[in-house]
């Protein structure tokens, strides 16, 4: 099934050529289906290009999804454009009103900052709270996942000696819980953070759970009961040369920084990266959306708020 997403979204080139099935604003209301609604708060500072990412590996499923994007409004971006922001991002307080199957909250370029420093904290705040009756599952990724394991559970965040950058192996701990359904013993995903958080305050929280860890990377997806809130630490969803621009970029701005580790072949910055996470984001995306949100979220949208299905 499509991805419905805004009309003229640069992400809909992008998919068509790779024979993702995107369905505009103007098609979609000729269908007479519930889509999953799911809200894209995103504080990437590349915003098309995670916009693109998410809704690539949200749309390869057979679920159909509406997707609406916002950002908090009292930050500017600095890498897109303000037209683009316009046309396609909608307030928090635009939407604080409706009820959502899922929602993602994405990493931002602030982990060094305390998360009080952060501009727009308080707004990130009163959304996460909103969350817990307005959403029925909430993912949150790398900084947004720390940002959330603090703001709802107090765990901080932990400064590392050194930037954590590359492709890492990971164990999945709990092979019966259903966001890893179908995954292999072991898989790859792409980390790039400066901080983490440790796997000693995850687990003095009777509510958490950790799903996945990296004898590198450390743990990487942890849960509450029953998936309503998951929190990943690292971007499956990232493309092949992501790794690779901000590698070329630091470069070029003189900063001290590492070849991504397990990312080139042989670390020669010259040759294509092999991409062994696609398999990974696409499963986990589609468990996620599956079981966390379609098989568990109220028929109506609206009982959201009941925490009930209608047929119960």
């Amino acid at each position: 099934m499509p991805i419905k997403i805004p009309n003229q979204l640069p992400a809909t080139n992008t998919l068509t050529a790779e024979n993702i099935f995107v369905m505009t604003e103007t098609r979609a209301i000729t269908q007479d289906i519930r889509p999953l609604q799911i809200l894209l708060l995103n504080l990437m500072p590349t915003k098309v290009d995670t916009e693109t990412q998410l809704a690539r590996v949200l749309g390869n499923t057979p679920l159909q999804i509406e997707l609406e994007l916002i950002a908090p409004i009292g930050h500017v971006s600095k890498n897109t454009s303000q037209a683009h922001m316009l046309a396609f991002y909608k307030s928090f307080d635009e939407v604080k009103d409706r009820t959502f199957d899922g929602l993602v909250i994405t990493g931002a370029p602030v982990e060094l900052m305390e998360f009080e420093e952060v501009d727009y904290w308080p707004e990130l705040c009163e959304i996460m709270e909103w969350s817990k009756t307005h959403v029925h599952s909430t993912l949150h990724i790398c900084w947004g996942a720390q940002a959330g394991l603090y703001y709802h559970y107090g765990i901080p965040k932990r400064v590392l000696d050194h930037k954590l950058f590359g492709v890492f192996q990971h164990t999945v701990e709990d092979p019966n819980y259903i966001l890893f359904r179908g995954f292999d013993d072991t898989f790859w995903v792409p980390h790039s953070r400066n901080t983490t958080v440790d796997r000693a305050d995850i687990e003095a929280v009777p509510e958490l759970k950790v799903l996945a860890a990296s004898p590198e990377a450390g743990v990487y997806a942890v849960k509450t009961d029953q998936g309503r809130q998951v929190f990943l630490m690292g971007h499956a969803e990232y493309d092949r040369d992501t790794l690779r621009k901000e590698y070329m970029r630091d470069l070029a701005a003189g900063v001290d920084i590492q070849i991504p580790q397990h990312y080139f072949p042989g670390d020669d910055p010259e040759k294509m990266p092999v991409m062994n996470w696609r398999s990974c984001a696409h499963l986990l995306y589609a468990n996620w959306l599956n079981y966390c949100v379609y098989q568990t979220a109220p028929y109506d949208i609206r009982d959201i708020e009941k925490g009930v299905r209608t047929d119960d």
